[in-house]
């Protein structure tokens, strides 16, 4: 058969993700991205800690979502050859849901039975199974649980291509993916390319991150000898396949939570498989720009388990590969002003001898170099790059519409006479589609009037300004047109903050709420002196602000945040026996409440609730032990001894 690219719907199995935060995320305590010693060897070239951000700022947190599940209709576009089905999802930042070989049936990918979001993400909402692609900032992406743009279009041929692509407000900088499948291929074929937008350097990530199946004897193969990983002393460099008695790619026998960053050498082909006991999986290739590839596995073992768990209904175990620009995703890579980067990555089956599976690892190694190689000869992955260049400027047809932003920083650059974004990416609003188009009309008045919109204190803020031109037009403007304008104010506020001047931030927070008093920059104000070390005054803003925004739940999780990092336990623990039985319910505002009762000495009562209860904290950060720690001590305080954490309890997977 043709190629076809079909749009249409699918009924899946979803937990409400909830509304994005109210307030802006500047809490110092949230705990992003990697933070890691520095390396051993200076020529690695690993960037470490380069772009790493401490804030999803301008981007808001999803802190609304529980694990109750229900039905949900979802978008999907579907590309289909004699070979292979691949199932999108635009409305999940664009992931590669499924891959399905259809000469045997099989689902290249770990495609989750339920789309569930727990907290291990940028804005803390992600989910397992299917490739994200991830660019810009370190970690998943922002868009992840968004919706992107979306076009169709067709090769000169006449194949039909599936872009979706997405402007970045962080580093200013736009990405597409171009999707298809040729005729006779098994592979499918993603032509990517991110494009800096800007007269700066600025830091860049891409990692394509694939969740691929825990196969029982599973192994992943990389062309390495060595590995880069986090042992307990730092950052080190491991050899590969063997990280001291260990060989790492039989996945399952790898006790603890983990990632291996492959050093691949320059001249070798670029490459990552996953295969089963029968030496059959799912091959990535791409051509030289992706020089990157890692191997993440929860580990084996009890937390392990529940991480698995956790994520999932009843799909079974995954492990993560991933592609990336970089060596690791300790650092980004400095992309050269208005710079642009473009590869080619392929996904599709791969069919070794059964004894692969089980051979020594320079073996298997040497037999999928060559099927590799093979691979490479028939499909001329580089060629295939530089033959499509003009297919990746081609408009194509929009369908649904992503972030409003992009079309307002085209906005911004025509005022300032500035080149606008890329012209074959249509950021147009479709009909239907959300919009904050008359909030950006307004903005673009001021820029016009110098006079900032402003809104009534019980609406939650508009979106966060990050744009230096905005940030300049409003400091310009402040003593003047915008002198009594508590929301300019409040604004100018936000931004000095994120760029690291807490004097001016607080002066315009102050002035915000001397206008008139306001539970968004009293939110700041708390920030800020909690950075600066004053939990008392932290606590008296936050609990000011709180008394404004007691039915908004994700004010009240930073409340709970902000008053515990204070140590006001009193606080908290008469807020919530004040609280509606909804917000009393929710996880997160719970465990914050039997955490403030441990440390009011009331130990007694928390244990009796965590025995008698399965409590599930539906936000679990990845990494955080706070739940484990919490049953630890007040058992110990009870009974004067330590005790034997309950599985249940258990995340403790590092």
């Amino acid at each position: 058969m043709k190629p076809t690219l079909t749009f249409g719907t699918e009924i899946f199995t979803a937990s409400p993700l909830g509304t994005a935060a109210s307030v802006p995320d500047l809490n110092p305590d949230a705990k992003l991205q990697y933070t890691v010693s520095p390396f051993p060897d200076g020529d690695d070239e690993i960037r470490e800690g380069y772009g790493r951000l401490y804030a999803s700022y301008p981007y808001r947190q999803y802190t609304g979502y529980r694990r109750t599940l229900e039905n949900k209709e979802m978008a999907t576009a579907v590309l289909e050859n004699d070979y292979l089905k691949a199932v999108f999802l635009p409305g999940l930042g664009g992931r590669l849901w499924s891959l399905t070989d259809k000469k045997t049936g099989e689902n290249l990918l770990y495609t989750n039975d339920v789309i569930r979001p727990g907290n291990l993400a940028f804005r803390n909402a992600w989910v397992s199974g299917g490739v994200e692609w991830n660019m810009g900032v370190i970690g998943h992406s922002p868009f992840t649980m968004e919706q992107i743009f979306t076009a169709e279009l067709e090769d000169e041929r006449g194949l039909p291509i599936l872009r979706m692509y997405e402007y970045e407000r962080i580093r200013k900088a736009t990405y597409q993916m171009d999707f298809w499948l040729e005729e006779h291929s098994a592979f499918l074929h993603c032509r990517m390319k991110v494009s800096n937008q800007t007269g700066q350097v600025i830091p860049m990530y891409w990692w394509s991150n694939m969740a691929a199946p825990e196969y029982e004897c599973g192994r992943v193969i990389a062309p390495a000898a060595d590995a880069y990983t986090i042992l307990s002393d730092g950052v080190q460099k491991v050899p590969a396949p063997f990280a001291g008695d260990i060989d790492i790619s039989f996945y399952k026998d790898i006790p603890n939570q983990i990632d291996y960053f492959f050093n691949i050498p320059e001249d070798a082909p670029k490459y990552i498989a996953n295969l089963n006991k029968d030496g059959y999986g799912l091959l990535h290739m791409s051509t030289s720009r992706l020089k990157g590839r890692k191997l993440f596995s929860w580990g084996n073992n009890q937390g392990s388990d529940n991480w698995q768990d956790f994520l999932t209904e009843n799909a079974g175990r995954y492990v993560e590969i991933q592609a990336g620009l970089a060596k690791t995703q300790y650092g980004c890579v400095p992309m050269a002003p208005h710079g642009e980067w473009e590869w080619l990555e392929l996904y599709g089956p791969i069919h070794t001898s059964p004894a692969a599976a089980s051979s020594p690892y320079k073996d298997t190694k040497a037999e999928i170099d060559a099927i590799v190689r093979l691979n490479f000869r028939e499909l001329n992955p580089e060629q295939t790059l530089a033959d499509t260049k003009a297919l990746a400027e081609k408009k194509g047809e929009l369908l649904c519409s992503g972030s409003g932003y992009a079309a307002f920083e085209n906005t911004i650059r025509k005022f300032y006479k500035e080149p606008a974004l890329p012209g074959h990416l249509d950021f147009s609003a479709q009909p239907g589609s959300p919009s904050l188009e008359e909030d950006y009309r307004k903005l673009a008045e001021f820029l016009k009037t110098g006079i900032f919109p402003e809104y009534p204190i019980t609406d939650a803020p508009r979106d966060f300004l990050s744009d230096d031109a905005l940030h300049n037009r409003l400091a310009e403007t402040i003593e003047t047109k915008n002198k009594n304008n508590w929301y300019a104010q409040y604004q100018l506020g936000l931004s000095f903050f994120i760029k690291g001047d807490a004097r001016r931030a607080e002066e315009c927070l102050l002035a915000s709420n001397g206008i008139i008093e306001n539970p968004w920059a009293l939110h700041a104000l708390a920030v800020l002196e909690l950075q600066s070390g004053n939990e008392k005054q932290a606590a008296s803003y936050i609990a000011a602000g709180y008394a404004y925004r007691k039915h908004d739940q994700s004010y009240v999780k930073e409340t709970w945040k902000i008053l515990l990092l204070c140590h006001a336990y009193d606080t908290v623990i008469s807020m919530y026996e004040s609280l509606p039985e909804k917000f009393q319910e929710e996880s997160r505002i719970r465990f914050g409440y039997l955490q403030a009762l441990s440390c009011a000495g009331r130990e007694t009562e928390v244990l009796g609730y965590l025995e008698h209860t399965d409590f599930v904290l539906d936000d679990l950060r990845e990494g955080e032990k706070a739940l484990g720690e919490l049953w630890r001590t007040v058992y110990k305080k009870v009974h004067g001894k330590d005790g034997e954490l309950p599985r249940r309890y258990n995340f403790e997977s590092l």
